[in-house]
C-alpha cells in the first residue's frame, strides 16, 4: 500500500513533540522557581479610571446563519484554509466557528473563543504561551508554544486549534495576508484573540489624537463584528455600564454557555425570542 506523506507527518510531529515536551516542561518549571511571571499587554485604563474588560454580545434572533463571520475571521487573522486532505483527516482550523444544532438547544450558533473570566486553559499552559490580559483577554504567544496541548484538553468550548502542517494559500501567494497578524506555524494551538490588533490599533489612534475611544467606534471593531450584514454581533466594554455590549449582556434574555463550569465566559449570547 502506498504511504500517504499526511500520515509520516502527523508521526514526525508526534515524535519530535514527546521528545521535547519533557526538556519544555522542565524548562518552564525552572522559569517558574525563578519568579518569570506569564507575559501581560500593558495596562490601558478608559477615560474614567476603570479597567476595561473586552467582550462580545451575540445576539441569536439577529443572526442570519450566513457565516459572513466565519469567512471575516479567516481572511483577517491569516487562517490557512485545510484543503480536502488535511480537512478529510483533522479538524479544520476556525476561529470563528458554528456550533450544530445537535449540540445546542437552539439553532446553528457563531462560537468564537469565549475569553473567560476564568480560563482553564491559562491554568493548564506549562511554558506561558496562553494567557490572560489586563484587559480580560485570552490570548497566545505563538513562538512560545510547544505544542502540548493541554489547553486543549482543558477547554470546554473546544475553542483552540492545532497546526498540524504550515500553513499555505491556494496559489501560495503572501500578498494577500494581513500583515497585522502572523501566520502560526505547524506545531503550534492557535486561537481567536478577538482581533487584539484591531484593538491595539484603536487605542493607539485614539492616544495620538487625543480623543476618547468612543463606545459607538468600538462596536463593529472586530472583523466578525464588522462583517455581520444583521449587526447580531457586538463588541466593547464589559465593565463599562453605558457600553451597548454591557447593556445588552444586562438583558433578561442574556445567557452564557456551560454555566455549569464556571468559566465565567465574556462572549454572551441573547436567546431568540419565542
Amino acid at each position: 500500500m502506498k504511504r500517504d506523506p499526511f500520515d509520516d507527518d502527523v508521526r514526525d510531529s508526534r515524535r519530535k513533540l514527546l521528545a521535547g515536551l519533557a526538556a519544555s516542561a522542565a524548562g518552564a518549571m525552572v522559569g517558574c522557581a525563578r519568579g518569570v511571571a506569564a507575559p501581560s499587554a500593558p495596562l490601558v485604563h478608559a477615560a474614567d479610571g476603570h479597567r476595561r474588560q473586552w467582550g462580545l454580545v451575540i445576539d441569536l434572533d439577529r443572526c442570519a446563519r450566513c457565516a459572513g463571520c466565519v469567512v471575516a475571521c479567516q481572511q483577517e487573522n491569516n487562517v490557512a484554509p485545510a484543503g480536502p486532505r488535511v480537512a478529510a483527516r483533522t479538524r479544520p482550523i476556525h476561529w470563528m466557528d458554528f456550533l450544530p444544532p445537535a449540540l445546542g438547544s437552539f439553532a446553528a450558533t457563531p462560537i468564537p473563543c469565549m475569553h473567560c473570566q476564568d480560563p482553564p486553559c491559562v491554568k493548564v499552559c506549562p511554558v506561558g504561551a496562553t494567557y490572560q490580559t489586563d484587559e480580560g483577554i485570552t490570548a497566545q504567544i505563538w513562538d512560545r508554544c510547544i505544542g502540548c496541548r493541554y489547553c486543549m484538553v482543558a477547554c470546554p468550548y473546544a475553542r483552540r486549534y492545532f497546526n498540524w502542517s504550515e500553513p499555505g494559500w491556494p496559489g501560495e501567494d503572501p500578498s494577500s495576508l494581513n500583515p497585522d497578524v502572523a501566520p502560526r506555524p505547524r506545531g503550534v494551538v492557535e486561537k481567536c484573540t478577538l482581533c487584539h490588533h484591531r484593538i491595539r490599533a484603536a487605542l493607539e489612534r485614539a492616544r495620538l489624537d487625543e480623543e476618547p475611544l468612543t463606545d459607538e467606534a468600538l462596536r463593529r471593531l472586530p472583523a466578525c463584528a464588522q462583517s455581520c450584514p444583521t449587526q447580531a454581533i457586538t463588541f466593547g466594554d464589559l465593565a463599562e455600564p453605558t457600553s451597548e455590549v454591557a447593556r445588552l449582556a444586562a438583558s433578561p434574555r442574556a445567557m452564557r454557555l456551560l454555566p455549569e463550569a464556571g468559566t465565567r465566559p465574556k462572549v454572551i449570547y441573547l436567546r431568540e425570542s419565542t
